[in-house]
């Protein structure tokens, strides 16, 4: 072969070599989702890599006062000879970060940098620095020092004031969590909580403060609980009952209509409490009323809150379920309006509540609207107290035409004899928040009997 030959060819191999290094190679990007602004002892990050062939490895590094400290590696095997013959999806690592693995760390400002390390034959490196804070002391709250009282089943508001490092702070009764909110005015944060029915009467409720890192504080503060024994009914089931009730709600089911019906009662019933639980998160950080909530005018109650329903069928209980609402009942197709001020964040139908809307009214609070025949608002709509929604029926799990009233704090069913009352709400809202709000009481003498009563008689002997 002659030598412009094989200069050639060594040109070509040159710029071939040269060419598979330009594609096979890739500088990676790296990110974080969420972001992270604060590093505790031992804080999760989720970090972002898209490298066409993947990558070696993810470094972790804090820099303080100009000296940088390991704080966390991940590894894999590299592939140097095959790599171009992979190619990798975007990737999500998860990551703990903190001075438990960054020992002599100091609280103060800091920059987190983290770099990843391409698996090509470069080795690319991509590197992002973020400014944080360093915050490894626990976190501390305080409860406000006043006399609480609470009814079961009931509402209460606390003023709590979390400090240190935070993330979560609020109050926590049993299993139930309910989350805290700026004040409307001052400093500080309070947190709307309830009593569930559904807990024994030695749960006692507490003030929390907390991290992703784990550590928690927490302070206790002045209750006084009012047990509220659940009203207890049987309720005759009929196998015509059960096929009209099962037809309406899921037509043409297979199975015997004892076993369609319990799946309705029990594990719809509990879907459907779920989805309602959920909207939890679409309430708005501010109150959206001034008044005390208004009954549905001139109806009938024909179910209180937390009754608990025995389901006979041939003289033998089949199941047991407790109805958490007031069943409102007037004429037929009479309009369903709004309790108060608010957003509606729900309309559609909804299992066992038939044609359902939901309010919120800001902080959590939730009214809820069942088996109506019509709907007509959707989410988004911005309603007035007196309002109509839609027209009352019997969708859903209903055998004769009213309506399903409840309402929910933090998604947390309660009962809303207490919303009704506006000396309720000014004793243990308004007063408590610091914030005004009209006073007048629209609850019925039907109500009022309903479970007002332990709040009504200390609410006189604390004004003695």
């Amino acid at each position: 072969m002659s030598a412009k030959r094989i200069a050639i060819a060594a040109a070509a191999l040159v710029v071939l070599i040269v060419a598979v290094l330009l594609l096979a190679s890739s500088t990676p990007s790296v990110s974080l989702d969420p972001s992270v602004k604060i590093v505790g002892t031992l804080t999760p990050m989720s970090v972002n890599v898209v490298s066409r062939h993947g990558i070696r490895r993810l470094d972790v590094y804090i820099e303080q006062n100009g000296a940088r400290v390991e704080a966390g590696r991940l590894t894999w095997p590299s592939s140097r000879v095959w790599f171009w013959l992979h190619k990798r999806a975007p990737a999500q690592y998860a990551l703990k970060a903190g001075s438990k693995t960054a020992p002599g760390i100091k609280d103060g400002p800091a920059t987190l940098i983290i770099e990843a390390t391409a698996n090509d034959l470069r080795g690319s490196t991509a590197t992002l620095r973020r400014p944080v804070t360093i915050a490894t002391g626990p976190p501390m709250v305080s409860a406000d020092g006043e006399q609480h009282y609470i009814n079961q089943g009931g509402s209460e508001v606390v003023r709590i004031d979390p400090s240190g490092y935070w993330t979560e702070a609020g109050v926590r009764v049993g299993k139930y969590t309910f989350r805290s909110f700026p004040m409307p005015n001052g400093t500080g944060r309070f947190a709307i909580y309830a009593y569930p029915w559904d807990l024994p009467p030695d749960v006692v409720p507490t003030a929390f403060a907390r991290n992703p890192t784990g550590a928690e504080a927490t302070a206790s503060f002045a209750y006084k609980l009012f047990p509220k024994p659940p009203r207890k009914r049987d309720f005759d089931l009929t196998d015509d009952v059960m096929r009209r009730l099962v037809e309406q709600i899921a037509p043409g089911g297979s199975g015997d209509l004892l076993s369609r019906f319990l799946a309705i009662n029990r594990d719809m019933r509990r879907e459907n409490n779920a989805t309602l639980a959920a909207l939890r998160d679409k309430t708005q950080p501010r109150f959206l009323f001034t008044k005390p909530f208004r009954q549905q005018p001139d109806s009938k109650v024909e179910s209180v809150f937390a009754d608990v329903r025995s389901y006979m069928y041939h003289g033998k209980k089949v199941d047991e379920e407790v109805h958490l609402g007031f069943d409102l009942s007037i004429t037929q197709h009479v309009p369903v309006l709004a309790a108060n001020d608010g957003i509606v964040v729900f309309a559609e139908r909804l299992g066992i509540y038939g044609n359902c809307v939901v309010v919120d009214h800001g902080y959590g609070i939730q009214s809820i609207y069942g088996h109506l025949s019509e709907i007509a608002v959707k989410p988004g709509d911005a309603v007035k107290q007196g309002q109509a929604m839609g027209r009352s029926g019997s969708t859903g799990l209903a055998l004769g035409d009213h309506i399903h009233f409840s309402m929910q704090v933090d998604g947390v069913e309660v009962n809303p004899v207490e919303w009704w009352d506006g000396h309720w709400l000014q004793d243990h809202v308004w007063s408590r928040l610091g914030v005004a709000g009209a006073q007048s009481s629209n609850a019925s003498a039907a109500t009022a009997g309903a479970g007002a009563g332990p709040a009504a008689k200390h609410r006189r002997r604390r004004r003695r």
